[in-house]
């Protein structure tokens, strides 16, 4: 059985870019609900640039779904707020989620923002994960 499966009517037009527009979760299984994941790397840096930002919260969702002994085919659904000045970076920051995904299409909103909690954050992202 999958776990995770994708659901794509063939009634109605297909996703705007490389995302889901729904997840079908069917278990009894285990549930991971994320807050927003932001770009603060161990040492308590923020990098500069939206790019390097991307692989810095992609490094750290990974490290909360090894943590919760899952892994990224777990994840169901994202949540991606990006500050609105940077949405020119939007192409790299969706090939970082591509590649942290292994390609996988999953339920995805994505939101712009004036801002965030923290004025050196251009990104952040939250996830669901089941299995």
């Amino acid at each position: 059985m999958t776990v995770n499966e994708e659901i794509a009517p063939a009634g109605i037009a297909p996703p705007a870019a490389n995302y889901a527009h729904a997840m079908l979760t069917e278990c009894k299984g285990t549930w991971l609900h994320s807050s927003g994941v932001v770009p603060i790397r161990p040492d308590r840096s923020v990098p500069d640039s939206v790019e390097e930002q991307a692989e810095v919260v992609w490094a750290n969702i990974t490290a909360i779904l090894d943590e919760a002994q899952m892994v990224p085919a777990d994840i169901v659904s994202i949540t991606t707020y990006v500050v609105v000045d940077f949405l020119s970076s939007l192409p790299w920051v969706m090939q970082v989620r591509d590649r942290a995904l292994h390609g996988r299409r999953v339920a995805s909103t994505l939101v712009t923002v004036p801002a965030l909690a923290n004025p050196a954050w251009k990104l952040e992202i939250a996830i669901i994960a089941a299995r």
